[in-house]
């Protein structure tokens, strides 16, 4: 059984898709967001998953939030770590102490369009395809080696809503899948690229939905 925490700062949409998909070996131990407020914790204690809260504001320095949230993750005694809609940069030291086992998803398809406002700027350069991409973190924002990616076409007539609500139906999709691969021992970092072993994913657009698993 593989425990995993979970970090949000919001509402946590990843958060309930990974809770909802219910993969086998996996145990989220914990969900823990830096604000208070964050309506993913109503929906994770109501699915009787601990949460807990580890407020970014009481902190008067990023390695002193760190170093808490690090204490309240490794109370739990984490096989993986994951991101799912949390809003905060964490520091180099934070990223080392879970180096391997600290994944994120990202709104686009890196390595381009990294940072904030995604999908702007993807209409805004133009581009026919965009979409959503499910990666192991590292001391470089979003840049860390690739687990899978999810590719959305752009419409002419979208705008960012309608472009980011077709994305994230993609993100609910990949990041359950990216959970069960670690989970079952089949992504592994090798010369700063993700090897999946038994599986194909055939290069085309709209990959997600063919997946073949041995």
């Amino acid at each position: 059984m593989k425990n995993l925490v979970i970090l949000i700062s919001g509402r946590g949409s990843n958060m309930e898709a990974i809770v909802r998909a219910a993969i086998p070996g996996v145990r989220i131990a914990a969900v823990i967001s830096n604000r208070p407020a964050a309506a993913g914790l109503a929906f994770a204690a109501d699915h009787g998953i601990a949460t807990e809260v580890v407020d970014h504001t009481a902190h008067c320095s990023r390695e002193s939030f760190d170093a808490a949230l690090a204490s309240a993750v490794d109370a739990h005694a984490p096989d993986l770590v994951v991101l799912a809609g949390f809003m905060r940069v964490l520091g180099d030291g934070f990223v080392a102490r879970y180096e391997g086992r600290l994944i994120n998803i990202h709104p686009s398809l890196l390595p381009s369009f990294p940072g904030l406002h995604t999908h702007r700027r993807a209409l805004e350069a133009g581009v026919r395809v965009h979409g959503a991409t499910v990666h192991f973190v590292t001391a470089k924002l979003d840049c860390g080696p690739i687990v899978i990616q999810a590719v959305v076409p752009v419409a002419a007539d979208d705008d960012e809503a309608s472009l980011a609500e077709r994305v994230l139906r993609e993100e609910h999709r990949i990041y359950p899948q990216a959970v069960r691969w670690f989970a079952e021992g089949r992504a592994a970092i090798e010369d700063g690229k993700v090897r999946l072993s038994g599986v194909t994913v055939p290069a085309v657009l709209g990959c997600v939905p063919g997946l073949e698993e041995a």
